[in-house]
């Protein structure tokens, strides 16, 4: 069957809006190798310039995460400021415990007291920084967790775990969200300390209605039904904000729906069915490292593809799936569903974007732009940006 977005589809499908990392942009790689590439951004300045781009081709990317320490200015006013200049706005403020040397046994949950409240008062610094730029959501990922049974109190990280969210969470006014990620291993390879969305759900319930979950697409055991997991969170009013990206194995960072487009539909279609989407209270974010390719076309590719991903999603018969469904007829219910997957709705996601004055094409459009070669020979010298700068 083919099937076409309607008008009121096609508004709706308007109305997204991405938060895209300031990290995407400077150089990564993998644990034994870090790339550098032409053109990469030397501070969070260029970042930011690059990300506009990402927004002027796509009309996406309206929003622009950044991390702390990573974009440390001395003035986030006039950071602010520039977003605006380029378009878009400064959004999430990540935290960063991951790379101290005081914290190689954890963070929020460290044993001694004076580490921990170290870790608590470097997410005060990042509340500083969202009340500078108006920030909504702090969003928090911890590595904390141990290696070997019997090498850490697995009761007393977790009671302390809550006892330092429980201080930050105090410190953010009415406006502002604590955000809890959740990822089940790594760096720590027996247990993690946050390594679900059971514990995640569990720690901001403690604290009150403005600690939410982040889910992160790449952060499960493969297998994992993650739409399920989806449902449940906006079921109990806990899901805050995605962190979309693929793997393959573990968490690989790459541009969502490059190893699984069926899996993004179908967690999109379970954020339609639970009132997610263009919601205020959920924010879809991209987290994804670009190793080996270009950083701003993988950033537009990882933006189309939520978009298109979504315009599947808003194609599907809700009212004739639901009679199957009632009806016990289990292959017409699947058969429904997958004609909505598997509708190719690129043409006209094309002329769209042409109506709304964007590239019909934005990664053609892009390449042919010659922008690549302008920052390669602009950005000489200096300290490119990366993991830790």
């Amino acid at each position: 069957m083919t099937r076409t977005l309607t008008q009121q589809q096609l508004d709706t499908l308007g109305q997204l809006v991405i938060e895209i990392p300031s990290w995407a942009f400077g150089n990564s790689g993998t644990r034994f190798k870090v790339f550098g590439t032409p053109g990469t951004p030397r501070d969070p300045f260029e970042k930011l310039t690059d990300a506009a781009e990402v927004h002027r081709y796509t009309g996406l990317g309206q929003v622009v995460a950044i991390h702390y320490p990573w974009d440390r200015v001395d003035d986030y006013a006039a950071l602010q400021r520039h977003a605006r200049d380029l378009g878009v706005e400064l959004g999430t403020v990540n935290s960063n415990t991951f790379q101290d040397d005081d914290f190689k046994f954890g963070s929020l949950t460290h044993e001694d007291d004076a580490l921990r409240q170290k870790a608590i008062d470097h997410h005060f610094e990042c509340i500083d920084i969202m009340n500078t730029i108006g920030s909504r959501d702090l969003k928090i990922w911890l590595a904390d967790g141990s290696n070997y049974p019997g090498q850490a109190d697995l009761r007393g990280r977790q009671d302390r775990l809550q006892d330092s969210l429980q201080q930050i969470y105090d410190r953010l006014d009415d406006s502002q969200r604590l955000v809890l990620e959740y990822k089940f291993f790594e760096p720590a390879f027996y247990h993690t300390d946050v390594p679900d969305w059971g514990t995640a759900y569990a720690q901001v319930s403690a604290l009150g209605e403005r600690a939410v979950v982040c889910l992160d697409t790449g952060h499960h055991a493969p297998g994992t039904n993650i739409e399920f997991i989806v449902m449940q969170l906006l079921r109990l009013g806990k899901l805050g904000s995605f962190d979309f990206n693929s793997r393959f194995y573990a968490d690989d960072d790459l541009i969502v729906g490059a190893a699984d487009p069926y899996q993004l539909f179908r967690i999109l279609v379970e954020v339609m069915r639970g009132g997610g989407w263009n919601s205020p209270d959920l924010a879809f974010m991209l987290d994804q490292c670009h190793n080996v390719e270009d950083k701003i076309p993988g950033q537009i590719r990882s933006v189309l593809n939520v978009q298109e991903m979504a315009a599947r999603a808003l194609l599907l018969d809700r009212d004739a799936l639901g009679a199957a469904q009632r009806a016990g007829d289990v292959l017409t219910a699947n058969e429904i569903f997958m004609d909505a997957y598997q509708t190719d709705v690129r043409e006209q996601l094309a002329e769209w974007r042409e109506s709304r004055g964007l590239a019909a094409n934005p990664m053609r459009a892009f390449a042919e732009s010659g922008y690549l070669s302008k920052i390669a020979q602009e950005r000489v010298g200096g300290q490119q940006a990366g993991w830790g700068a």
